[in-house]
């Protein structure tokens, strides 16, 4: 009898120490399947916090390499506009040197013309000295030989040069011998008239363009006219 109490205690004992561990795993399952659910929610809240986050990341690294491809290309336009200015500005410095090596093309152009026209004017003032001092003289001479030889000089039409002599005629000093030249085309001296006519004229014009001596010639022609006067008189 006291070994089939034992056995009862004993059963009763293994039925609580089942009970107890059914309900231990009970328990324990629901905790851990709580534990589970849980820490399953949050990784699934945490992948989804860190999805939107990185999600986030990727959209700024888009919108980042949209914005560097943005600022490439802006890059390109300045260095492809900056080339374009950089020729224009060559061809700009190119057409600046070839006028200001045109302006001093033209400068030395009119350093010469006016050189050479600074020679001319006096090489003209020399000139015009000369024949100053030359009609002098010939005024000179013309007053000389019309008060003490009786000769007149006269310009007349057509560039002619006319003598007028006096004082010839001893019967009529104031008689004229008029004896007429001018220069022809080829540039040599010309008598166009003689009054009275002079049969050594052709003679005297020829010695004349030989010589070129002019006071001879003048000297000559007065010589002509004294002689025929004689010979008219006689």
């Amino acid at each position: 009898m006291g070994n089939a109490a034992a056995e009862d205690e004993l059963t009763l004992f293994e039925n609580d120490i089942k009970e107890f561990w059914i309900q231990f795993k009970i328990s324990y399952g629901a905790e851990q399947n709580n534990q589970t659910s849980a820490l399953r929610d949050l990784c699934k809240e945490t992948i989804e916090a860190l999805s939107e986050k990185w999600s986030q990341k990727l959209k700024e690294e888009d919108l980042m390499i949209d914005k560097i491809q943005e600022y490439n290309n802006e890059i390109l336009q300045q260095r492809k506009y900056l080339a374009e200015k950089e020729e224009q500005l060559t061809e700009i410095k190119s057409k600046l040197n070839q006028e200001e090596e045109q302006q001093k093309n033209l400068n030395d152009s009119i350093q010469e013309l006016k050189e050479e026209l600074m020679k001319k004017m006096e090489i003209k003032s020399s000139k015009n000295k000369a024949a100053k001092e030359k009609a002098e003289q010939v005024n000179k001479i013309k007053t000389l030989f019309k008060e003490h030889l009786g000769l007149e000089m006269r310009r007349i039409h057509d560039e002619q040069l006319q003598f007028i002599f006096r004082h010839i005629d001893h019967k009529d000093p104031n008689k004229p011998y008029v004896c007429t030249l001018s220069i022809n085309e080829q540039g040599d001296y010309e008598v166009t008239s003689c009054t009275p006519p002079l049969d050594c004229i052709a003679e005297l014009q020829l010695k004349l363009r030989e010589t070129n001596n002019f006071s001879a010639f003048i000297a000559n022609i007065r010589k002509a006219f004294t002689a025929l006067s004689y010979k008219q008189s006689a």
